[in-house]
Protein backbone atom coordinates (compact mmCIF):
# COMPACT_ATOMS: atom_id res chain seq x y z
CA UNK A 1 0.00 0.00 0.00
CA UNK A 2 0.93 3.24 -0.58
CA UNK A 3 -0.96 5.90 1.44
CA UNK A 4 2.37 7.15 2.64
CA UNK A 5 1.42 9.99 5.25
CA UNK A 6 -0.91 8.35 6.78
CA UNK A 7 0.18 4.77 7.06
CA UNK A 8 3.99 6.15 8.37
CA UNK A 9 3.92 5.50 12.03
CA UNK A 10 6.48 6.51 14.99
CA UNK A 11 7.51 3.18 16.80
CA UNK A 12 7.72 3.13 20.44
CA UNK A 13 8.77 -1.00 21.50
CA UNK A 14 6.20 -2.63 19.91
CA UNK A 15 3.71 0.31 20.19
CA UNK A 16 2.19 2.01 17.26
CA UNK A 17 2.20 5.53 18.60
CA UNK A 18 1.16 8.68 16.04
CA UNK A 19 0.59 8.81 12.42
CA UNK A 20 3.73 10.61 10.62
CA UNK A 21 0.91 12.55 8.79
CA UNK A 22 0.88 14.63 12.13
CA UNK A 23 5.33 15.40 12.01
CA UNK A 24 4.42 17.07 8.65
CA UNK A 25 1.24 19.05 8.60
CA UNK A 26 1.80 21.27 12.26
CA UNK A 27 1.76 24.52 10.76
CA UNK A 28 4.65 26.21 13.41
CA UNK A 29 5.45 24.75 16.61
CA UNK A 30 4.93 21.52 17.09
CA UNK A 31 2.69 20.48 20.19
CA UNK A 32 2.73 23.66 22.52
CA UNK A 33 4.42 23.06 25.75
CA UNK A 34 8.43 22.50 25.06
CA UNK A 35 9.17 20.08 27.18
CA UNK A 36 5.40 18.88 28.31
CA UNK A 37 3.57 17.37 24.84
CA UNK A 38 0.85 15.06 26.79
CA UNK A 39 -0.95 15.94 29.01
CA UNK A 40 1.05 14.69 32.30
CA UNK A 41 5.10 15.29 30.91
CA UNK A 42 4.91 12.75 27.97
CA UNK A 43 7.02 9.73 27.68
CA UNK A 44 9.83 8.68 29.84
CA UNK A 45 13.18 7.84 28.06
CA UNK A 46 15.56 9.17 25.44
CA UNK A 47 13.72 10.95 23.40
CA UNK A 48 14.11 11.20 19.35
CA UNK A 49 17.19 11.15 17.68
CA UNK A 50 17.83 14.35 16.02
CA UNK A 51 15.36 16.41 18.27
CA UNK A 52 12.86 18.54 16.24
CA UNK A 53 13.34 21.43 14.12
CA UNK A 54 12.26 20.50 10.68
CA UNK A 55 13.01 16.49 9.99
CA UNK A 56 13.51 13.67 11.92
CA UNK A 57 16.06 10.96 10.60
CA UNK A 58 13.07 8.72 10.08
CA UNK A 59 12.88 6.60 6.58
CA UNK A 60 10.56 6.07 4.14
CA UNK A 61 10.03 2.95 2.45
CA UNK A 62 13.02 2.96 -0.12
CA UNK A 63 15.13 4.57 2.49
CA UNK A 64 14.45 8.18 1.93
CA UNK A 65 13.91 10.58 4.52
CA UNK A 66 10.33 11.64 5.90
CA UNK A 67 9.62 14.98 4.32
CA UNK A 68 8.54 17.52 7.08
CA UNK A 69 8.78 16.79 10.82
CA UNK A 70 7.79 19.02 13.24
CA UNK A 71 8.25 22.44 11.71
CA UNK A 72 9.07 24.61 14.95
CA UNK A 73 10.24 22.63 17.37
CA UNK A 74 9.03 22.17 21.26
CA UNK A 75 6.53 19.65 21.23
CA UNK A 76 7.08 16.15 23.25
CA UNK A 77 8.41 15.32 26.85
CA UNK A 78 10.69 12.44 25.24
CA UNK A 79 9.95 9.15 24.33
CA UNK A 80 11.48 5.73 25.22
CA UNK A 81 12.82 3.23 22.75
CA UNK A 82 13.10 4.78 19.55
CA UNK A 83 11.03 4.08 16.91
CA UNK A 84 10.99 1.73 13.31
CA UNK A 85 9.94 0.55 10.36
CA UNK A 86 10.33 -2.85 10.47
CA UNK A 87 12.72 -2.42 7.27
CA UNK A 88 14.70 -5.65 7.94
CA UNK A 89 13.37 -9.46 7.39
CA UNK A 90 15.41 -12.19 8.25
CA UNK A 91 13.35 -15.33 6.00
CA UNK A 92 15.24 -18.03 8.70
CA UNK A 93 12.97 -16.61 11.41
CA UNK A 94 9.81 -17.17 9.44
CA UNK A 95 7.10 -20.04 11.26
CA UNK A 96 7.20 -22.76 9.52
CA UNK A 97 3.51 -23.84 10.28
CA UNK A 98 1.77 -24.54 6.97
CA UNK A 99 2.64 -28.07 4.83
CA UNK A 100 2.79 -27.39 1.91
CA UNK A 101 3.74 -29.57 -1.19
CA UNK A 102 1.53 -28.50 -3.87
CA UNK A 103 -0.79 -26.11 -5.61
CA UNK A 104 -3.31 -25.16 -8.12
CA UNK A 105 -1.35 -21.93 -8.66
CA UNK A 106 2.28 -21.59 -9.51
CA UNK A 107 5.11 -22.06 -7.48
CA UNK A 108 7.91 -19.11 -6.79
CA UNK A 109 11.04 -20.32 -4.35
CA UNK A 110 13.24 -17.98 -3.47
CA UNK A 111 16.84 -18.85 -2.01
CA UNK A 112 18.26 -16.05 0.14
CA UNK A 113 21.07 -18.29 1.39
CA UNK A 114 20.59 -16.57 5.11
CA UNK A 115 20.45 -13.13 3.73
CA UNK A 116 18.66 -10.32 5.86
CA UNK A 117 16.43 -8.19 3.47
CA UNK A 118 15.97 -4.36 3.88
CA UNK A 119 13.96 -1.89 1.58
CA UNK A 120 16.96 0.03 0.72
CA UNK A 121 19.30 -2.19 -1.21
CA UNK A 122 18.92 -5.36 -3.15
CA UNK A 123 20.65 -8.84 -2.28
CA UNK A 124 21.63 -11.51 -4.64
CA UNK A 125 18.73 -14.57 -4.38
CA UNK A 126 17.96 -17.34 -6.69
CA UNK A 127 15.13 -18.06 -7.67
CA UNK A 128 12.88 -21.03 -9.24
CA UNK A 129 9.24 -21.07 -10.90
CA UNK A 130 7.32 -24.21 -11.38
CA UNK A 131 4.60 -23.82 -13.67
CA UNK A 132 2.99 -26.86 -14.87
CA UNK A 133 -0.31 -25.40 -16.99
CA UNK A 134 -3.46 -26.70 -16.26
CA UNK A 135 -1.33 -29.58 -14.15
CA UNK A 136 -1.04 -29.65 -10.78
CA UNK A 137 2.52 -27.72 -9.92
CA UNK A 138 4.49 -29.96 -6.74
CA UNK A 139 7.37 -27.97 -5.19
CA UNK A 140 9.40 -31.15 -6.19
CA UNK A 141 8.82 -30.48 -9.93
CA UNK A 142 11.60 -29.19 -12.11
CA UNK A 143 11.93 -25.33 -12.63
CA UNK A 144 10.53 -24.57 -15.75
CA UNK A 145 9.21 -21.28 -15.18
CA UNK A 146 12.20 -19.45 -14.40
CA UNK A 147 15.41 -20.87 -12.74
CA UNK A 148 18.08 -18.37 -12.19
CA UNK A 149 19.63 -15.27 -9.73
CA UNK A 150 17.68 -12.38 -8.75
CA UNK A 151 18.16 -9.46 -6.88
CA UNK A 152 15.57 -8.63 -4.16
CA UNK A 153 14.33 -6.01 -1.53
CA UNK A 154 11.27 -5.27 0.69
CA UNK A 155 9.06 -2.62 -0.60
CA UNK A 156 5.65 -1.06 1.05
CA UNK A 157 5.40 1.53 3.67
CA UNK A 158 3.47 0.21 6.57
CA UNK A 159 3.35 -3.06 5.11
CA UNK A 160 6.78 -2.80 6.19
CA UNK A 161 5.50 -4.20 9.75
CA UNK A 162 2.97 -6.58 8.70
CA UNK A 163 3.88 -10.25 8.69
CA UNK A 164 3.69 -10.97 5.05
CA UNK A 165 6.15 -8.86 3.05
CA UNK A 166 6.15 -7.73 -0.02
CA UNK A 167 9.13 -7.57 -2.47
CA UNK A 168 10.69 -5.57 -5.92
CA UNK A 169 13.28 -8.05 -7.11
CA UNK A 170 15.61 -7.98 -11.15
CA UNK A 171 16.19 -10.84 -13.03
CA UNK A 172 19.63 -10.92 -13.66
CA UNK A 173 22.70 -12.94 -15.33
CA UNK A 174 24.91 -14.58 -13.18
CA UNK A 175 26.85 -11.75 -13.51
CA UNK A 176 24.37 -9.82 -11.84
CA UNK A 177 23.57 -7.76 -15.20
CA UNK A 178 19.27 -7.20 -15.76
CA UNK A 179 18.17 -9.80 -17.85
CA UNK A 180 14.98 -9.50 -19.56
CA UNK A 181 12.56 -12.65 -19.58
CA UNK A 182 9.23 -13.55 -19.36
CA UNK A 183 7.44 -14.92 -16.43
CA UNK A 184 4.07 -16.16 -15.96
CA UNK A 185 3.31 -15.35 -19.78
CA UNK A 186 3.87 -11.81 -18.82
CA UNK A 187 5.69 -9.72 -21.50
CA UNK A 188 10.14 -10.09 -21.38
CA UNK A 189 11.38 -7.30 -18.43
CA UNK A 190 13.68 -8.01 -15.80
CA UNK A 191 11.93 -5.65 -13.23
CA UNK A 192 9.09 -6.94 -11.06
CA UNK A 193 7.02 -7.22 -7.74
CA UNK A 194 5.77 -9.50 -5.33
CA UNK A 195 2.63 -8.46 -3.96
CA UNK A 196 1.49 -9.53 -0.70
CA UNK A 197 -2.40 -9.19 -0.21
CA UNK A 198 -1.93 -9.37 3.59
CA UNK A 199 -4.85 -6.57 4.27
CA UNK A 200 -6.99 -7.43 1.23
CA UNK A 201 -8.80 -11.01 2.32
CA UNK A 202 -10.22 -11.23 -1.06
CA UNK A 203 -6.21 -11.23 -2.41
CA UNK A 204 -8.06 -9.90 -5.70
CA UNK A 205 -8.12 -5.98 -5.48
CA UNK A 206 -5.27 -4.82 -7.23
CA UNK A 207 -5.86 -7.62 -9.80
CA UNK A 208 -9.19 -6.15 -10.49
CA UNK A 209 -8.13 -2.78 -10.69
CA UNK A 210 -5.36 -3.55 -13.01
CA UNK A 211 -7.20 -5.61 -15.15
CA UNK A 212 -10.35 -2.96 -15.60
CA UNK A 213 -7.52 -0.32 -16.41
CA UNK A 214 -6.35 -2.88 -19.18
CA UNK A 215 -9.70 -3.34 -20.19
CA UNK A 216 -10.28 0.48 -20.63
CA UNK A 217 -7.52 0.65 -23.67
CA UNK A 218 -4.46 1.46 -21.44
CA UNK A 219 -1.44 -0.10 -19.92
CA UNK A 220 -1.72 -1.52 -16.44
CA UNK A 221 0.57 -4.06 -14.28
CA UNK A 222 -0.16 -7.78 -15.51
CA UNK A 223 -0.73 -10.37 -13.02
CA UNK A 224 -0.81 -13.72 -11.85
CA UNK A 225 -1.27 -15.87 -8.50
CA UNK A 226 1.13 -17.28 -6.73
CA UNK A 227 1.93 -19.51 -3.95
CA UNK A 228 5.88 -18.53 -2.23
CA UNK A 229 8.54 -20.11 -0.61
CA UNK A 230 11.15 -18.20 0.97
CA UNK A 231 14.84 -19.97 2.30
CA UNK A 232 12.50 -23.19 2.39
CA UNK A 233 9.32 -22.06 4.62
CA UNK A 234 5.96 -21.22 2.94
CA UNK A 235 5.44 -17.52 3.49
CA UNK A 236 2.03 -17.10 1.46
CA UNK A 237 -0.35 -15.91 -1.43
CA UNK A 238 1.30 -13.45 -3.77
CA UNK A 239 0.42 -11.77 -7.11
CA UNK A 240 3.74 -11.33 -9.17
CA UNK A 241 2.98 -8.21 -11.38
CA UNK A 242 5.11 -5.75 -13.78
CA UNK A 243 6.67 -2.99 -11.90
CA UNK A 244 5.87 0.40 -13.63
CA UNK A 245 8.75 1.71 -15.38
CA UNK A 246 9.04 3.18 -19.35
CA UNK A 247 9.51 -0.01 -21.61
CA UNK A 248 8.23 -1.27 -24.96
CA UNK A 249 6.19 -3.54 -22.87
CA UNK A 250 4.99 -0.94 -19.89
CA UNK A 251 4.41 2.38 -20.69
CA UNK A 252 5.79 2.85 -23.96
CA UNK A 253 6.90 6.24 -24.53
CA UNK A 254 9.72 8.17 -26.61
CA UNK A 255 13.10 7.45 -24.46
CA UNK A 256 14.84 11.07 -22.88
CA UNK A 257 19.05 11.10 -23.17
CA UNK A 258 20.51 13.89 -21.37
CA UNK A 259 21.55 15.28 -24.77
CA UNK A 260 17.45 15.76 -25.69
CA UNK A 261 17.41 19.40 -23.56
CA UNK A 262 15.72 21.51 -26.56
CA UNK A 263 12.93 21.80 -29.17
CA UNK A 264 10.79 19.15 -29.75
CA UNK A 265 13.67 16.56 -28.24
CA UNK A 266 12.67 17.84 -24.66
CA UNK A 267 8.99 17.54 -24.59
CA UNK A 268 8.67 13.63 -23.98
CA UNK A 269 8.58 11.24 -22.30
CA UNK A 270 8.22 11.55 -18.81
CA UNK A 271 6.26 9.62 -16.01
CA UNK A 272 5.43 11.72 -13.29
CA UNK A 273 3.30 10.18 -9.76
CA UNK A 274 1.54 12.27 -7.20
CA UNK A 275 3.59 11.41 -4.27
CA UNK A 276 6.44 11.96 -1.82
CA UNK A 277 9.63 10.92 -3.25
CA UNK A 278 11.87 8.01 -2.30
CA UNK A 279 15.37 7.87 -1.70
CA UNK A 280 17.29 9.01 -4.88
CA UNK A 281 14.34 10.48 -6.54
CA UNK A 282 13.66 13.80 -7.75
CA UNK A 283 10.13 15.97 -7.16
CA UNK A 284 8.83 19.16 -7.17
CA UNK A 285 5.88 20.77 -5.67
CA UNK A 286 2.34 22.23 -7.35
CA UNK A 287 1.75 25.73 -7.73
CA UNK A 288 -2.01 25.30 -7.12
CA UNK A 289 -3.25 24.31 -3.17
CA UNK A 290 -4.55 20.92 -2.90
CA UNK A 291 -8.25 19.98 -1.32
CA UNK A 292 -7.92 19.15 1.88
CA UNK A 293 -11.58 18.21 3.68
CA UNK A 294 -11.57 17.53 7.02
CA UNK A 295 -15.79 17.56 7.00
CA UNK A 296 -16.00 13.94 7.62
CA UNK A 297 -14.68 14.34 11.47
CA UNK A 298 -11.35 14.26 11.19
CA UNK A 299 -9.00 11.62 10.08
CA UNK A 300 -9.31 7.84 11.08
CA UNK A 301 -12.72 9.06 11.97
CA UNK A 302 -14.10 5.85 10.92
CA UNK A 303 -12.15 3.38 13.42
CA UNK A 304 -14.98 1.66 15.64
CA UNK A 305 -13.53 1.62 18.96
CA UNK A 306 -10.59 3.18 17.58
CA UNK A 307 -9.70 6.77 16.82
CA UNK A 308 -12.45 8.84 17.84
CA UNK A 309 -11.06 11.76 14.76
CA UNK A 310 -9.35 14.78 15.27
CA UNK A 311 -12.13 17.19 15.60
CA UNK A 312 -11.49 20.17 13.30
CA UNK A 313 -8.71 18.60 11.65
CA UNK A 314 -5.16 19.06 11.73
CA UNK A 315 -5.27 22.33 9.36
CA UNK A 316 -2.28 21.02 7.35
CA UNK A 317 -0.60 22.03 4.48
CA UNK A 318 -2.22 21.44 1.30
CA UNK A 319 0.83 21.10 -0.84
CA UNK A 320 0.50 18.59 -3.49
CA UNK A 321 4.33 16.97 -4.39
CA UNK A 322 5.01 15.29 -7.48
CA UNK A 323 7.54 12.53 -8.49
CA UNK A 324 9.73 12.26 -11.36
CA UNK A 325 9.88 8.77 -12.16
CA UNK A 326 11.13 8.97 -15.69
CA UNK A 327 13.78 10.02 -16.15
CA UNK A 328 15.60 8.65 -13.46
CA UNK A 329 17.43 12.00 -11.15
CA UNK A 330 20.83 10.29 -12.23
CA UNK A 331 20.46 10.48 -15.84
CA UNK A 332 17.99 13.72 -15.71
CA UNK A 333 19.24 16.95 -16.82
CA UNK A 334 17.82 20.11 -14.75
CA UNK A 335 16.43 21.65 -17.94
CA UNK A 336 14.40 18.12 -18.33
CA UNK A 337 13.34 18.80 -14.70
CA UNK A 338 12.27 22.27 -14.88
CA UNK A 339 10.15 21.41 -18.24
CA UNK A 340 8.05 18.45 -16.92
CA UNK A 341 7.49 20.26 -13.23
CA UNK A 342 6.70 23.65 -15.76
CA UNK A 343 4.62 21.61 -18.03
CA UNK A 344 2.74 20.01 -14.85
CA UNK A 345 2.32 23.56 -13.04
CA UNK A 346 0.99 24.86 -16.32
CA UNK A 347 -1.89 22.03 -16.71
CA UNK A 348 -2.86 22.55 -13.01
CA UNK A 349 -3.05 26.56 -13.31
CA UNK A 350 -5.28 26.14 -16.66
CA UNK A 351 -7.42 24.08 -15.20
CA UNK A 352 -7.57 26.40 -12.30
CA UNK A 353 -8.23 28.98 -14.96
CA UNK A 354 -11.94 31.16 -15.87
CA UNK A 355 -11.52 29.84 -19.60
CA UNK A 356 -10.43 26.67 -18.81
CA UNK A 357 -12.86 24.93 -20.16
CA UNK A 358 -12.17 26.87 -23.83
CA UNK A 359 -11.60 23.69 -26.28
CA UNK A 360 -9.16 25.06 -28.20
CA UNK A 361 -6.83 27.04 -25.61
CA UNK A 362 -8.15 25.47 -22.45
CA UNK A 363 -7.19 22.34 -20.50
CA UNK A 364 -7.84 20.05 -23.52
CA UNK A 365 -4.42 21.95 -25.26
CA UNK A 366 -2.37 19.96 -22.46
CA UNK A 367 -4.05 16.77 -21.50
CA UNK A 368 -5.10 14.07 -23.40
CA UNK A 369 -9.00 14.03 -22.34
CA UNK A 370 -9.90 10.71 -22.93
CA UNK A 371 -7.21 9.26 -20.54
CA UNK A 372 -8.85 12.03 -17.65
CA UNK A 373 -11.94 10.90 -18.42
CA UNK A 374 -11.19 7.49 -17.67
CA UNK A 375 -8.97 7.48 -14.88
CA UNK A 376 -11.60 9.53 -13.11
CA UNK A 377 -14.13 7.24 -13.69
CA UNK A 378 -11.62 3.94 -12.94
CA UNK A 379 -10.73 5.95 -9.24
CA UNK A 380 -14.36 6.92 -8.24
CA UNK A 381 -15.76 3.28 -8.69
CA UNK A 382 -12.82 1.88 -6.44
CA UNK A 383 -13.17 4.65 -3.39
CA UNK A 384 -9.64 4.42 -3.07
CA UNK A 385 -8.34 5.35 0.18
CA UNK A 386 -4.94 6.58 -1.74
CA UNK A 387 -7.29 8.20 -4.94
CA UNK A 388 -6.11 10.88 -6.56
CA UNK A 389 -3.47 11.93 -3.86
CA UNK A 390 -1.07 9.45 -3.46
CA UNK A 391 0.39 6.54 -6.03
CA UNK A 392 -1.24 8.44 -9.15
CA UNK A 393 0.72 8.15 -11.89
CA UNK A 394 0.78 9.96 -15.38
CA UNK A 395 2.90 10.29 -18.19
CA UNK A 396 3.45 12.99 -21.00
CA UNK A 397 4.37 11.64 -24.63
CA UNK A 398 6.74 13.74 -27.03
CA UNK A 399 5.28 15.79 -29.77
CA UNK A 400 5.02 15.22 -32.39
CA UNK A 401 6.51 16.91 -35.61
CA UNK A 402 3.45 18.45 -36.84
CA UNK A 403 2.96 19.66 -33.20
CA UNK A 404 0.11 17.61 -32.40
CA UNK A 405 0.55 14.99 -29.04
CA UNK A 406 2.93 15.94 -26.27
CA UNK A 407 0.23 15.83 -23.87
CA UNK A 408 -0.23 14.69 -20.48
CA UNK A 409 -2.30 11.15 -19.84
CA UNK A 410 -3.74 10.35 -16.79
CA UNK A 411 -2.41 6.40 -15.45
CA UNK A 412 -1.22 4.05 -15.09
CA UNK A 413 -2.73 2.71 -11.99
CA UNK A 414 -1.39 1.02 -8.70
CA UNK A 415 -2.34 0.22 -4.61
CA UNK A 416 -5.81 -0.69 -4.54
CA UNK A 417 -5.39 -3.10 -1.58
CA UNK A 418 -7.48 -0.80 0.31
CA UNK A 419 -10.25 0.02 -2.28
CA UNK A 420 -13.43 -1.23 -3.10
CA UNK A 421 -14.83 -0.73 0.47
CA UNK A 422 -11.59 -2.09 2.55
CA UNK A 423 -10.61 0.68 4.51
CA UNK A 424 -11.79 2.97 7.37
CA UNK A 425 -10.60 6.66 6.72
CA UNK A 426 -10.50 8.77 3.66
CA UNK A 427 -14.57 8.75 3.22
CA UNK A 428 -13.54 5.07 1.82
CA UNK A 429 -16.26 3.23 4.04
CA UNK A 430 -18.72 5.85 2.76
CA UNK A 431 -20.18 4.47 -0.38
CA UNK A 432 -22.06 7.71 -1.18
CA UNK A 433 -18.53 9.58 -0.76
CA UNK A 434 -16.37 11.19 -4.36
CA UNK A 435 -12.82 10.90 -4.05
CA UNK A 436 -12.42 14.27 -6.13
CA UNK A 437 -13.59 15.83 -3.01
CA UNK A 438 -10.81 15.09 -0.88
CA UNK A 439 -10.16 13.94 2.55
CA UNK A 440 -8.34 14.48 5.78
CA UNK A 441 -5.46 12.43 4.47
CA UNK A 442 -3.51 14.02 2.28
CA UNK A 443 -4.01 16.98 -0.18
CA UNK A 444 -5.78 16.15 -3.28
CA UNK A 445 -4.66 17.88 -6.94
CA UNK A 446 -7.63 20.69 -7.30
CA UNK A 447 -7.70 19.85 -11.03
CA UNK A 448 -10.20 16.86 -10.71
CA UNK A 449 -13.08 18.91 -8.74
CA UNK A 450 -11.86 21.46 -10.92
CA UNK A 451 -13.55 19.28 -13.95
CA UNK A 452 -16.12 18.63 -12.94
CA UNK A 453 -17.21 22.11 -13.01
CA UNK A 454 -16.98 21.64 -16.83
CA UNK A 455 -20.48 20.20 -18.38
CA UNK A 456 -18.45 19.01 -21.27
CA UNK A 457 -16.16 16.80 -19.33
CA UNK A 458 -18.75 15.22 -17.52
CA UNK A 459 -20.89 14.38 -20.46
CA UNK A 460 -17.98 12.20 -21.69
CA UNK A 461 -17.65 11.01 -17.95
CA UNK A 462 -21.26 10.37 -18.32
CA UNK A 463 -20.93 8.89 -21.70
CA UNK A 464 -18.39 6.70 -21.20
CA UNK A 465 -19.65 5.22 -18.08
CA UNK A 466 -22.91 3.90 -20.03
CA UNK A 467 -20.58 2.28 -22.74
CA UNK A 468 -18.54 0.68 -19.66
CA UNK A 469 -21.46 -0.59 -17.77
CA UNK A 470 -22.72 -2.04 -21.04
CA UNK A 471 -20.00 -4.65 -20.98
CA UNK A 472 -16.98 -4.91 -18.42
CA UNK A 473 -18.14 -2.83 -15.62
CA UNK A 474 -21.52 -4.79 -15.59
CA UNK A 475 -22.67 -6.54 -12.53
CA UNK A 476 -22.47 -9.53 -13.93
CA UNK A 477 -19.02 -9.10 -15.60
CA UNK A 478 -17.94 -7.85 -12.24
CA UNK A 479 -19.49 -11.12 -10.31
CA UNK A 480 -18.30 -13.09 -12.82
CA UNK A 481 -14.58 -11.72 -12.31
CA UNK A 482 -14.79 -12.60 -8.56
CA UNK A 483 -15.92 -15.86 -9.47
CA UNK A 484 -13.25 -16.81 -11.86
CA UNK A 485 -10.53 -15.37 -9.61
CA UNK A 486 -12.11 -16.66 -6.22
CA UNK A 487 -12.00 -20.36 -7.37
CA UNK A 488 -8.59 -19.98 -8.57
CA UNK A 489 -7.23 -18.63 -4.77
CA UNK A 490 -10.08 -20.87 -2.98
CA UNK A 491 -7.27 -23.88 -2.28
CA UNK A 492 -4.43 -21.44 -1.77
CA UNK A 493 -6.83 -18.91 0.61
CA UNK A 494 -6.92 -21.94 3.19
CA UNK A 495 -3.26 -21.94 3.50
CA UNK A 496 -2.95 -17.94 3.53
CA UNK A 497 -5.51 -17.94 6.36
CA UNK A 498 -3.65 -20.58 7.97
CA UNK A 499 -0.60 -18.94 8.26
CA UNK A 500 -2.07 -15.23 8.97
CA UNK A 501 -4.66 -16.39 11.26
CA UNK A 502 -5.64 -13.27 12.21
CA UNK A 503 -6.91 -12.21 9.46
CA UNK A 504 -10.20 -13.59 9.67
CA UNK A 505 -12.24 -13.13 12.89
CA UNK A 506 -14.21 -15.73 14.05
CA UNK A 507 -18.03 -14.79 14.96
CA UNK A 508 -19.91 -15.47 18.16
CA UNK A 509 -23.45 -16.62 18.47
CA UNK A 510 -24.56 -13.43 18.18
CA UNK A 511 -22.39 -12.89 14.94
CA UNK A 512 -20.77 -10.22 16.66
CA UNK A 513 -16.49 -10.52 16.03
CA UNK A 514 -15.10 -12.25 19.34
CA UNK A 515 -13.37 -9.05 19.66
CA UNK A 516 -16.36 -7.33 20.11
CA UNK A 517 -15.76 -4.66 17.52
CA UNK A 518 -16.12 -4.48 13.82
CA UNK A 519 -12.90 -2.68 13.18
CA UNK A 520 -9.54 -3.15 14.22
CA UNK A 521 -7.37 0.22 15.40
CA UNK A 522 -4.73 1.00 17.27
CA UNK A 523 -4.35 -0.25 21.40
CA UNK A 524 -3.57 2.33 23.68
CA UNK A 525 -4.04 5.89 24.23
CA UNK A 526 -6.32 7.96 25.43
CA UNK A 527 -6.78 12.00 24.43
CA UNK A 528 -4.39 14.18 23.72
CA UNK A 529 -4.29 17.86 25.55
CA UNK A 530 -5.42 19.88 22.64
CA UNK A 531 -2.49 21.61 20.49
CA UNK A 532 -4.60 20.54 17.16
CA UNK A 533 -5.27 23.91 15.24
CA UNK A 534 -8.22 22.81 14.68
CA UNK A 535 -9.54 21.54 17.83
CA UNK A 536 -10.30 17.70 19.34
CA UNK A 537 -7.62 15.38 20.00
CA UNK A 538 -7.30 11.63 19.70
CA UNK A 539 -10.45 10.45 20.94
CA UNK A 540 -8.62 6.89 21.98
CA UNK A 541 -7.02 3.93 20.37
CA UNK A 542 -8.93 0.78 19.36
CA UNK A 543 -7.29 -2.83 19.27
CA UNK A 544 -6.37 -5.03 16.63
CA UNK A 545 -3.27 -5.74 14.67
CA UNK A 546 -1.37 -4.07 12.08
CA UNK A 547 -4.13 -4.81 9.22
CA UNK A 548 -6.83 -4.17 10.87
CA UNK A 549 -5.90 -0.65 11.38
CA UNK A 550 -6.74 0.28 8.24
CA UNK A 551 -10.07 -2.09 7.64
CA UNK A 552 -13.38 -1.24 7.30
CA UNK A 553 -14.81 -4.53 8.66
CA UNK A 554 -13.85 -8.01 9.76
CA UNK A 555 -14.48 -11.48 7.90
CA UNK A 556 -14.24 -14.80 9.17
CA UNK A 557 -14.04 -16.66 6.32
CA UNK A 558 -13.02 -15.99 2.78
CA UNK A 559 -16.61 -16.99 1.23
CA UNK A 560 -17.78 -13.76 3.83
CA UNK A 561 -15.23 -11.77 2.34
CA UNK A 562 -16.44 -12.66 -1.91
CA UNK A 563 -20.08 -12.18 -0.51
CA UNK A 564 -19.33 -8.36 0.90
CA UNK A 565 -17.53 -7.56 -2.15
CA UNK A 566 -19.83 -8.19 -4.51
CA UNK A 567 -22.30 -6.35 -2.19
CA UNK A 568 -20.23 -3.34 -2.29
CA UNK A 569 -19.52 -3.30 -6.40
CA UNK A 570 -23.65 -3.48 -6.53
CA UNK A 571 -24.01 -0.17 -4.19
CA UNK A 572 -21.27 1.35 -5.05
CA UNK A 573 -22.39 1.04 -8.95
CA UNK A 574 -25.84 1.76 -8.11
CA UNK A 575 -24.77 5.62 -6.52
CA UNK A 576 -22.68 5.65 -9.52
CA UNK A 577 -25.68 4.94 -12.29
CA UNK A 578 -27.98 7.56 -10.00
CA UNK A 579 -25.18 10.06 -10.26
CA UNK A 580 -23.80 10.26 -13.59
CA UNK A 581 -27.20 9.01 -15.56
Amino acid sequence: MSFKSVRKFLIIGAVVLLPLTVCSQFPGGGFPGGGGGFQGGGFPGGGFPGGFGGRFPVQDQEGGQMPGGFPGGGGFGGFGGGFGMGTEYDPTTTRNDVEFTSSNLPIVIIQTEGKTLTNREKSGATMKIIDNGKKRNKITDPANGYDGNIKIKLRGNSSLFFDQKRFTFETVTSEGKANDVELLGMPADNDWVLLAPYNDVSMMRDAFAFDMWNNMGHWAPHTRYCEVVMNGKYIGVYTLCEKIKRGKNRIDIAKLTSKDTTGIDITGGYIVRVDPPDEGEKSFTSDVPGIMNTAAGGMFGGFGGGMGGFGGGFGGRATVTWTILYPKASKMTDKQQEYIANYVNTVEKVIQSDEFADPVNGYAKYIDVESFVDYFIHTELSLNADGLKRSTYFYKTKQNEDGTGGKLHAGTVWDYNLAYGNCNFANANNIEAWVYEGSETNPTPAMWKRLTEDPAFMAKVKARWKELRKDYLSIESINRFIDEHAAQLQEAQARQYTKYSDLLVPKREDGQNVQGQQNGGFGGFGGFGGGFPGGGGFGGFGGGGAAGMFSAYTVSSYDEEIGILKKWFADRIAFLDKNWK
